[in-house]
Parts: structure tokens; C-alpha cells; sequence
């Protein structure tokens, strides 16, 4: 008996038809370009935060330390009648952190402007998001610390008195990203922003910091578990004067 071939039967063998191996790489070659796009663009989400936490609260905090000190004509919480020119000199013991309620209320008997921060009354902290996309909490405060510059003779070193910006709570993406603004180069150890291990630290060659995003929040080991919050540090970021 003759094998008819009905219409039917060539649109069935169309249907079962299986994708050949040039449609299969286009297919993983768009996936991957979507997968990339997604990457990129929260690399730029994240590098964009990061500039507007610099701008809009670190450097916010920046001018009003100047404007203190411009107006009143000593450092936040200095002696106003014997200046040390130290930050808290008026305390003891002197040169302490100023943080906080008290650091805030400093300056708003002064007359200055903070910037806007978290909220009213936590205007020293700000909210941000980690390589993995998980909350941290960066704070603001001031604080006279020691201090390696250079001494007399080539790489060598001596400790002196500065006031600081304290930055606590500070991940190495934004240490990074803080450091090349500030500094034009990410090293923990030299120029105005330092990791607080390495601030009065007299090693003559420059050093990374000390934590990266592979490490979870509390550790220095790494774990690369994109769902931790990562490893935070404190960072001195040094003021004019």
C-alpha cells in the first residue's frame, strides 16, 4: 500500500522539531548579555550611591566642621577661654570621641547647618547599601587622634595631634570609592583618609585595607556568601585643621 503524506503529518514532525545548536547559542549568548546588563548596572547604582553619600553627608559634615570652626574659632568641643586645638579638649580625657547626641547638639548651639543624615536627631548617621545589596549604617563623628607624618629623615616617621573625621561602619567598596575622591588613590595607610589600624602607623610603604566584600560582617576571613552583609570598617578622615 503507497505512503500517503498528509499535511497533517508534516506539521506534526515541524512541531517536534528541536531547537538546533545556533538558536541554542543565541539563546545563552542574550541570557549572559542580560545577566551582564543587570551586573553593570547595579555597579553603577551602587558607584552613584556611594558619590551621593559622599557628597550630600560626608562632605555636608566636612563644611560644617569648617563653619564651627570659622565661627567660633577653636575645634568642636575645645576650651573656648585655653584652646588646645584639639577636638574635646575641653574634656577629659582630652582629645575623646565626639559622637552622637553630644556632637549634634555642639553644633547646633553654634548656629550650623548639619546635613540631613538619617533622620531629625540622627543627622550623624546614613543609610546605604552593601556589595551584596544588604543595609549598613554608616556614622559620623570627631575625634583628636595621633597621627604618622613624615619626620626629619626620608621614611621615617613621628606622631603628631589631628583632628578627624570619624567614619564608622565604612566597607571596603565605600572605603574605595571615599579614598580615590579624597586621596586619588585607595591606600589605607597614607594621605587624609586612613583605616583607623593604620592612621598612626609608621611602615614607609602603603597598605591595602585591611577588610574586602568576600568578608562577612563581624569577620576577616572570607566566605564570599553574596547574601551576608559584608565586613565593615572605621576610617580617620583628616580635617584641615
Amino acid at each position: 500500500m503507497p505512503f500517503i503524506d498528509l499535511p497533517f503529518s508534516r506539521s506534526a514532525a515541524r512541531r517536534q522539531r528541536g531547537f538546533s545548536l545556533l538558536e541554542l547559542s543565541v539563546v545563552l549568548v542574550v541570557i549572559g548579555v542580560l545577566i551582564g546588563a543587570v551586573a553593570v548596572g547595579r555597579d553603577l547604582q551602587r558607584s552613584a550611591a556611594n558619590q551621593r553619600l559622599s557628597t550630600d553627608f560626608i562632605q555636608g559634615w566636612q563644611l560644617a566642621y569648617e563653619a564651627f570652626f570659622n565661627g567660633v574659632g577653636y575645634p568642636p568641643g575645645d576650651n573656648p577661654v585655653s584652646p588646645t586645638g584639639q577636638i574635646n579638649g575641653n574634656v577629659a580625657p582630652a582629645g575623646s570621641e565626639l559622637c552622637g547626641d553630644a556632637m549634634i547638639n555642639t553644633f547646633l548651639a553654634a548656629g550650623i547647618r548639619l546635613p540631613t543624615g538619617r533622620s531629625e536627631g540622627k543627622q550623624d548617621r546614613y543609610v546605604y547599601l552593601d556589595s551584596n545589596g544588604n543595609p549598613q549604617e554608616v556614622q559620623v563623628c570627631f575625634q583628636s587622634v595621633d597621627w604618622a607624618e613624615p619626620a626629619a629623615v626620608v621614611n621615617t616617621y613621628e606622631t603628631r595631634k589631628r583632628n578627624v573625621m570619624v567614619l564608622k561602619s565604612v566597607t571596603f567598596s565605600l572605603a574605595g570609592a571615599l579614598d580615590q575622591q579624597i586621596d586619588g588613590r585607595s591606600d589605607a595607610r597614607f594621605g587624609r583618609l586612613r583605616d583607623v589600624s593604620l592612621a598612626n602607623s609608621m611602615l614607609a610603604t602603603g597598605q591595602p585595607w585591611p577588610i574586602d566584600d568576600t568578608m562577612a560582617f563581624g569577620s576577616t576571613t572570607s566566605t564570599k556568601l553574596d547574601e551576608s552583609q559584608v565586613a565593615v570598617t572605621t576610617a580617620f578622615f583628616q580635617m584641615m585643621r
